[in-house]
């Protein structure tokens, strides 16, 4: 098969040549756009799941649908080290750059980006007794207004941020259209601003006011909101992106290789969904390896067998073994013996092996001959790196699908 022509796009982010399994999530949301566009009330949205899902492609497409509808928007990857103001910030501006040409008053334009810049500039933090900040915190947001004062500029980002997001939400009524504002890796933001954004959005709600957020993140995502907010439960609407089922896998595979005019027989599908689990991630990994190795249409499940120790071993090296070496010898080990309780579980359970399911943590420290809370810094280190995750108390899982067959495959 000719590599050149090889449709499959395994990629952090990439979106596949066939977007399968996810048409709910964008009907969905094309009604919460609709609903919005009439003046009805609707929720912000959060996508959960494991890496290799697809949320940042589904993200993606999300803020697709919002700019085909003459919607402002921005984008921002929450960081655990970086303060919400700067990024939120930077989407919001380039939201109203976008809706700007259509408002008829550029004076009030003007002078919500002097609240912006106000709001911005709050980010820059003073030095040891009132000095100056230093070179590198002297940031300037790239707004040719000059800052406002007595607006989103308290210092205080809960009280700023529904004050900055009201004012967003104003211009883009001013104009008939809304704002979206899409957050990915949305558990990495700080307590603080987790609050400070459910206040926010819940401010919006309560006014029908036309900005939403949507937020992309970990299957623990909903935790870290309630933590927040007691009320954050009912503030949005949350919608899991699982792997998919075989159907729609079977479309990811064949759809882009009937373009190319390749068929697939039926035993390779069938071994394709084995090996893959219907992780899009996997699906596309498999997809192309198989297709590099397949001498003539239609592609064999002899050519799914040669082709996958190669695609094994880029996600061994990539998607695997590059999270596996930021975790230290502690954490090694504390991973180690999920792996090997996770199949144990797992088999419990009746899934398949390669199922990784959440593991009792007080089970991992008997395993290890450790008391729980000697553990514990293993465990939180684990949690904020985003290799494991607590679903629920006393539990932890692992982020990464198949991760833990693959550590049980790597010597000790």
């Amino acid at each position: 098969m000719d590599p050149v022509r090889n449709p499959y796009a395994p990629g952090a982010g990439q979106r596949p040549p066939e977007l399968a399994g996810r048409g709910r999530e964008l009907d969905v949301f094309d009604i919460v756009l609709e609903r919005i566009a009439r003046g009805r009330p609707e929720r912000s949205l959060m996508l959960t799941g494991l890496r290799g899902v697809g949320k940042t492609v589904l993200l993606n497409t999300l803020r697709s649908q919002a700019i085909n509808r003459l919607w402002g928007s921005g984008k921002i990857e929450a960081r655990p080290d970086q303060s919400l103001r700067r990024p939120i910030a930077a989407a919001l501006h380039m939201a109203v750059r976008e809706l700007a040409p259509r408002h008829r008053a550029p004076d009030r334009i003007d002078a919500f980006l002097g609240v912006l810049k106000a709001f911005a500039l709050r980010a820059a933090p003073a030095g040891r007794g009132g000095a100056a900040p230093k070179l590198r915190d002297r940031w300037q947001p790239g707004i040719d207004v000059p800052a406002s004062s007595g607006r989103a500029d308290s210092g205080d980002i809960e009280i700023d941020l529904v004050e900055l997001l009201t004012d967003a939400a104003a211009v883009a009524s001013d104009v008939g259209t809304g704002i979206a504002i899409f957050i990915d890796e949305m558990q990495d933001l700080g307590a603080e601003d987790v609050s400070a954004l459910c206040a926010a959005c819940h401010e919006l709600s309560q006014l029908g006011a036309p900005l939403i957020v949507v937020g992309a993140g970990l299957p623990h995502l909903p935790a870290v909101l309630s933590a927040a907010k007691s009320y954050s439960e009912r503030l949005f609407r949350y919608q899991r992106i699982d792997r998919l089922d075989r159907i729609a896998a079977d479309q990811a595979l064949c759809a882009p290789a009937e373009r190319e005019e390749v068929e697939y027989e039926q035993k390779a599908l069938d071994l394709l969904y084995e090996k893959s689990g219907g992780y899009p991630y996997f699906v596309q990994a498999y997809g192309k390896a198989t297709w590099d190795h397949a001498p003539r249409s239609p592609i064999t499940a002899a050519d799914v067998r040669v082709a996958a120790p190669e695609a094994e071993a880029e996600l061994a090296v990539g998607f695997f073994g590059s999270r596996f070496e930021r975790a230290t010898p502690a954490e090694r080990e504390y991973m180690r013996a999920m792996a090997t309780l996770s199949l144990v579980e797992a088999e419990a359970g009746g899934a398949r092996d390669d199922m990784d399911a959440a593991v009792p943590t007080a089970e991992i420290a008997r395993a290890l001959g450790r008391k729980p809370a000697s553990l514990s810094p293993a465990r939180d280190a684990l949690i904020k790196k985003g290799l494991i995750y607590s679903g629920e108390r006393g539990t932890v899982a692992f982020t990464v699908p198949h991760f833990g067959r693959y550590l049980r495959t790597q010597p000790a």
